[in-house]
């Protein structure tokens, strides 16, 4: 089992959004010795591994950040083109699109690479730690470590425990999550967890609301920031999260209650077929 009594060495897979998040994290923080990065390819990893040190020169610029702890954050990470380089990791943290099938096959990778004592996580919004726990040879050492977007910003990490969790890897998930500065809440594994089993379905409703022709776009968004007290208006939040990513979520909940409240709205699934994902295609339910 890893330990933090020492700083460990991380990996992530993922070049997307949350994998770039995470990578920020554990760069910069103290309790990370070195951080592993794999992406589908190399020109990938690397391509991701530049936006995020011109993010550091960036606040270096603006004077929020030394020249020489954006030089040692950099310093730190890794990029990889095959799994076989993470193999020294004491954690890896899978990071891609909420597709069962996708990070199933990057688990059984895992499994044949890293060492017996290492932690496999992932970051899964919505599905099923204990499916994911089944291909690993110690299944016990499988959780889900699910940060939020933007991962640097956001204090919340769920820690999902699947069946076969041993309490051992809950406690080193706690601790790993308090040291990189987060505030983690233990899940037991149940569709969506805790948060986006109450937030996507919020985001679902508001987007009925838009197409039943009840409220704009930017009054739908007005009302709860103004009469529930959000930072963030349900909308614009979908365009964050990303709604192929809600879409997913959606379903998740629906195939696995076979409650008929969790039924994805045909508008989202609009919105997904025409490529209108929100912040990343710089299209949603508003214009980026």
């Amino acid at each position: 089992m890893s330990t933090l009594s020492k700083p460990n060495i991380v990996a992530v897979i993922g070049t997307g959004t949350m994998g770039r998040g995470i990578i920020q994290i554990l760069a910069q923080s103290e309790h990370v010795s070195a951080v592993y990065w794999k992406g589908r390819d190399e020109r990938g990893s690397t391509e991701a591994y530049t936006s995020l040190k011109t993010q550091w020169d960036r606040l270096v610029a603006k004077k929020r950040l030394t020249q020489e702890s954006a030089e040692a954050y950099a310093s730190k990470i890794i990029c990889c083109s095959e799994y076989s380089e993470l193999s020294a990791s004491d954690c890896i943290i899978e990071a891609v699109a909420e597709n069962m099938s996708a990070k199933r096959e990057i688990f059984q990778h895992l499994v044949r690479v890293s060492k017996p004592e290492a932690i496999l996580a992932s970051n899964t919004s919505s599905l099923s730690i204990t499916e994911l726990s089944s291909i690993a040879s110690n299944p016990g050492q499988v959780i889900g470590l699910h940060f939020f977007n933007p991962a640097p910003v956001m204090r919340l990490v769920e820690v999902v425990v699947g069946i076969a969790t041993s309490q051992q890897t809950i406690d080193w998930a706690l601790d790993f999550a308090k040291k990189l500065g987060k505030d983690p809440v233990v899940v037991n594994e149940a569709p969506g967890f805790i948060v986006n089993r109450m937030l996507i379905p919020m985001i679902n409703e508001a987007i009925g609301i838009l197409a039943e022709g009840v409220a704009s776009a930017e009054e739908i968004d007005k009302a709860m920031r103004f009469g529930a007290n959000h930072p963030i208006g349900p909308l614009a939040l979908a365009d964050l999260i990303g709604n192929d990513v809600n879409l997913s979520i959606m379903e998740t909940l629906h195939n696995e209650t076979g409650d008929p409240k969790y039924r994805a709205h045909p508008l989202l699934r609009k919105m997904v077929r025409g490529n209108r994902l929100g912040r990343k295609t710089g299209s949603g339910f508003f214009d980026y």
